[in-house]
């Protein structure tokens, strides 16, 4: 009893200290982002890759939305998450990409505070949702190679719509508790951020306040968003595998590897830049890797998913030479 009328006044009393020294000192309102590591005089050449990245990026992405909603043979489950995923993408991109193109011509590096927060929220949600759109695609192909007669059952509308549904539920609710979690932090002095947009974990460090609870929360969702997925993914190409090798032929591979190396080739790209980033840092010269391995995932992979999607899959192929060949002969 002696000990805790000692310590309860003497843990509020450091609590109140603690507000008095935040209120006497100023917050940051905007932050300044250091952007790419280039040097100025080849600001003009990236400034052209990476705008021609983004355009590729949106304009890819939208062609493989208008053919799965023009074209009604595209119209099952796997096209349907696709079509998710590619809108994903798009968002996804135009998160960071607007705004460093624009600092690039502009040779400008702030951002508002407000921004800032508003761009940590947006790159969460959107990346989340990848990550659950990938899972579904994953789910949705070991249906079809795994039991093929039962498929159209299993992957009705009655299925299809709830995991999207809940994609985009649980991606707001863990994006809304990162954010919230952040705005109760406190920015004070240094306000640089050695990256091309506003990063959660660059403005952790950033913050004067104690982060322990955003760290932990950063570890306990990663593991439902990222470690979870994955596992899934993994255990459905586990059971697609093993199928394919109980009865092996030739077509059957074939047919295997035309439905699934598309989704497999995402998944390589999205999850592997993921690996590469935190589970191999680096100790020399790692904020310019996290910044390069930044730009893999979110704009390098998502305009690459139209060419993997169009280049490696027939019907997506097929849907495109029907367009062109309906607008050449129409009347």
């Amino acid at each position: 009893m002696i000990s805790y009328s000692f310590t309860l006044p003497s843990l509020f009393w450091s609590t109140a200290k603690n507000r008095m020294r935040r209120d006497n000192q100023s917050t940051v309102s905007e932050f300044l982002l250091l952007g790419l590591p280039i040097q100025p005089e080849q600001q003009g050449i990236y400034y052209t890759l990476f705008l021609g990245i983004y355009l590729t990026t949106v304009l890819g992405n939208l062609l493989i939305i208008l053919l799965i909603r023009l074209d009604s043979r595209l119209h099952t489950p796997m096209y349907f998450f696709l079509s998710h995923l590619a809108f994903t993408d798009i968002s996804f991109s135009s998160v960071t990409a607007p705004k460093m193109l624009m600092n690039m011509q502009t040779q400008s590096q702030s951002i508002s505070y407000a921004g800032c927060i508003s761009q940590v929220y947006f790159f969460l949600f959107f990346g989340d949702i990848d990550s659950f759109l990938l899972t579904s695609m994953a789910y949705d192909r070991y249906v079809a190679i795994c039991y093929p007669l039962h498929y159209t059952t299993i992957m009705s509308q009655r299925l299809c719509f709830p995991l999207v549904i809940v994609s985009w539920v649980l991606s707001f609710a863990i994006a809304l508790l990162h954010t919230l979690l952040l705005t109760h932090l406190f920015f004070c002095g240094d306000n640089t951020i050695p990256h091309f947009f506003c990063d959660l974990s660059a403005l952790l460090k950033l913050s004067s306040s104690d982060t322990s609870i955003n760290e932990l929360v950063i570890l306990t969702v990663g593991v439902v968003v990222t470690t979870l997925p994955f596992v899934c993914i993994l255990v459905s190409y586990g059971h697609i595998g093993a199928t394919l090798l109980r009865v092996p032929s030739t077509k059957g591979i074939c047919k295997a590897l035309s439905t699934c190396g598309s989704h497999l080739s995402v998944v390589s790209l999205y999850y592997g830049a993921i690996i590469g980033l935190y589970f191999f840092p680096s100790s020399r010269n790692s904020n310019d890797k996290d910044v390069i391995v930044a730009v893999l995932y979110t704009l390098v992979t998502p305009m690459l998913n139209p060419f993997i999607y169009s280049l490696r899959n027939r019907d997506m192929k097929g849907a495109l030479g029907n367009i062109f060949n309906r607008r050449i002969f129409s009347p």
